[in-house]
């Protein structure tokens, strides 16, 4: 029987006493999940074996060299495997079928240890329906796809089987889980400054030592699993258990895991799980025929506004597909967790459409939330943090439903983060419709701060979203057009450039120190990476010039992009060795409308901001509870920084025994307009 501790109700309501009229829904879906799990553990061998999945479907090659291929497909009448090995014979290699659904085929060996399949040849499954139609697929549990474009948008299913010789061999061991998360949002196909699809060797070549200069101790990478369409940013997943082979094949992508591995970074997957593409030829949309075999049939399994397939949850089969999912990127290619893709659209019945969740309760736990979804990532959360403790999971979720980063074991639903998704939209709003003397000092703190109790979160300044076609990064809501004129040292600093390296540096460390327990960053807005991001499509005529990173741009000593990346780099590195993200929230002193003044104190530091658009203010009193000399141990006014060398480095400042602000203790500095320090005792 199951080994999950019976809920507790008093471990919820010592976290959140509001949620005590809920406890009973709380409770139901807990128990939906403990029914789920007594049943893996009672007819599946646990969590261990059901994950697993993909020993037993799909594809499996024994030492001999026999094949064994099975696929559920429990609407169709016969089924044959079909490929470049038996000449395209829809007749030579009949499938048969159990009782529940799945069909099965064994591959005896050509030869002692050589396969009938060819590594790396073309294969299909060949079905026929109930209906009496014949209807090919690509089978669900493929481990590569190709694409050849010329010839089709369609992907081709291949049969992975490279010698001993050729599989790459893992070198290093999983980092320690880091203490905590600074993420960088990346996506290898545009991490080249050409105009094409980058690879896994180039990434694993060029892009990592980048990353891990930065200071950066996690990446998440994006866009993995195989989506025939570029421009969907990898969000319309057709092959599953594929890694994408536009990029290169599934060893360099390996290689790649394995090569962060030896920098100490930990890699994450962003994982789709909310959605399927729902293309028929490539994908799992109709796959034996039916509406309903992976998916929920009709309005119900539709998602109006993704054009996609929204998955049965409550389906056993559909279980063992998800749950191996995630098990095989961590077994097969050593991911150490996932980010979870569109957690909101599946928690809800309604998939957020139209829904501006407004912290109200009910809206959690009444008739509008999916329970049978939110029972899959209690399950999903569950099995891999059992399974591997040292496992992150991350949720996208703009709802704020409650307990989202609770153990399950405790009533919750069991990711480690959530991203806070309120802080990017609310300096795009800034920027697009405040001038800087309307930005409202309490309404940023506030933003910032706001976070469920005992809840982790990341905080970002911008991600993936901020950047593609239509908006703009914040880089380029700050200096637009003068940043292909004035971005280098020869030519003058513009009011313009000097207010955007100043608000871009700024904000970025306002996040990092006080939004969250984890930051991220898109690849590229460390150093103020111009325009947007646009992949290539017919609306553009198929250019790649946005669909890149221009790491020229920060690598010529000559202009201002370097500052930035410096900064970013001075921050991230600050925090290993300060550790504010594990420390407990900010203490918020300060936050004067008048003065655009924010000062507060985390893990033994104070940090000062004069968001001011023309004021520097000398000797400003700052509230701090420790007493001691206190010195500048980082400040955006440094040269390296792009700034004006106002304020020096090392400048030291002594308490006063006096209350201030709350504090029992206050300094005063010098605090120039558009500057941020931070001062270390």
């Amino acid at each position: 029987m199951s080994a999950t501790p019976s809920f507790d109700p008093q471990s919820v309501l010592k976290l959140d006493g509001y949620l005590e009229p809920f406890i009973p829904a709380i409770a139901h879906r807990h128990e939906r999940f403990q029914k789920w799990k007594d049943t893996i553990d009672q007819y599946e061998g646990g969590y261990e074996e059901f994950t697993r999945g993909f020993d037993k479907m799909g594809f499996n090659v024994k030492e001999s060299g026999e094949v064994v291929y099975r696929e559920w497909a429990p609407s169709v009448t016969e089924a044959h495997l079909i490929g470049d090995f038996n000449q395209w014979n829809r007749l030579s290699h009949p499938l048969k079928k159990n009782e529940f659904g799945v069909w099965e085929i064994t591959l005896p060996p050509k030869a002692p240890g050589v396969c009938a399949i060819p590594h790396d040849s073309k294969v299909k499954i060949s079905m026929i329906t109930s209906s009496g139609a014949r209807i090919e697929r690509i089978p669900a549990w493929i481990q590569r796809v190709t694409q050849d474009l010329a010839f089709s948008p369609a992907y081709e299913g291949r049969f992975w089987n490279p010698s001993t010789s050729e599989r790459y061999q893992f070198k290093n061991s999983r980092p320690p889980q880091p203490r905590a998360i600074r993420i960088y949002e990346a996506h290898v196909g545009i991490s080249t400054s050409e105009r094409r699809v980058g690879t896994y060797k180039e990434f694993t070549k060029d892009t990592l030592p980048r990353i891990h200069a930065l200071g950066y101790n996690t990446i998440q990478l994006m866009a993995i699993m195989e989506h025939p369409y570029y421009a969907s940013f990898g969000y319309q997943v057709t092959s599953f258990f594929a890694a994408s082979s536009r990029y290169g094949t599934p060893e360099e992508l390996r290689e790649l895991v394995d090569t962060a591995h030896g920098m100490g970074i930990t890699v994450l997957l962003d994982v789709v799980h909310s959605h399927a593409c729902k293309n028929v030829l490539d994908g799992l949309n109709a796959f034996d025929g039916s509406d309903h075999q992976y998916f929920h049939e009709g309005s119900k399994g539709r998602h109006e506004l993704w054009d996609s397939r929204l998955f049965n949850y409550g389906s056993h089969e559909v279980l063992r597909f998800l749950l191996s999912n995630l098990r095989f990127y961590m077994e097969e290619y050593k991911f150490d967790g996932f980010r979870f893709d569109g957690v909101t659209s599946m928690m809800y019945v309604h998939h957020g459409i139209g829904t501006g969740f407004s912290g109200g309760y009910p809206d959690y736990f009444g008739p509008g939330a999916d329970e049978e979804a939110i029972v899959y990532l209690m399950l999903a959360n569950d099995a891999m943090h059992t399974l591997y403790p040292s496992v992150i999971t991350i949720a996208e979720d703009v709802s704020g439903m409650p307990l989202l980063c609770i153990p399950v074991s405790q009533g919750g639903i069991g990711f480690d983060y959530r991203l806070s998704m309120a802080i990017p939209d609310m300096w795009i709003k800034l920027l697009k419709h405040k001038t800087d003397d309307e930005w409202d000092m309490g309404n940023i703190v506030h933003t910032l701060t706001d976070r469920r109790y005992g809840e982790k979160s990341v905080a970002y300044a911008e991600s993936h979203d901020q950047a593609l076609v239509g908006d703009k990064t914040l880089a380029f809501w700050l200096m637009d057009k003068e940043m292909y004129t004035h971005m280098s040292d020869l030519t003058p600093m513009t009011p313009i450039i000097a207010r955007g390296l100043s608000l871009h540096k700024m904000i970025r460390l306002l996040v990092h120190s006080l939004g969250g327990e984890g930051y991220l960053n898109f690849e590229g807005n460390e150093f103020g990476h111009p325009e947007w991001l646009d992949f290539p499509r017919e609306g553009n005529n198929n250019s790649f010039q946005h669909a890149r990173r221009q790491w020229n741009i920060v690598d010529d000593q000559i202009l201002r992009y370097r500052y930035l990346n410096n900064f970013d780099a001075a921050i991230n590195h600050l925090e290993e060795e300060h550790k504010w993200l594990s420390a407990p929230q900010a203490y918020v002193s300060l936050k004067h409308g008048g003065d655009k003044m924010i000062a507060y104190e985390r893990s033994g530091l104070l940090f000062v901001f004069n968001f001011h658009p023309t004021k520097s203010f000398t000797d400003y009193r700052v509230g701090v509870d420790e007493a001691g000399e206190y010195h500048i141990i980082l400040t955006s006014d440094e040269k390296k920084f792009g700034g004006f060398e106002n304020i020096s480095s090392g400048g030291k400042f002594t308490t006063t025994p006096t209350e201030w602000n709350g504090r029992k203790n206050w300094l005063q500095i010098y605090i120039p307009s558009r500057t941020c320090v931070v001062l270390g005792k």
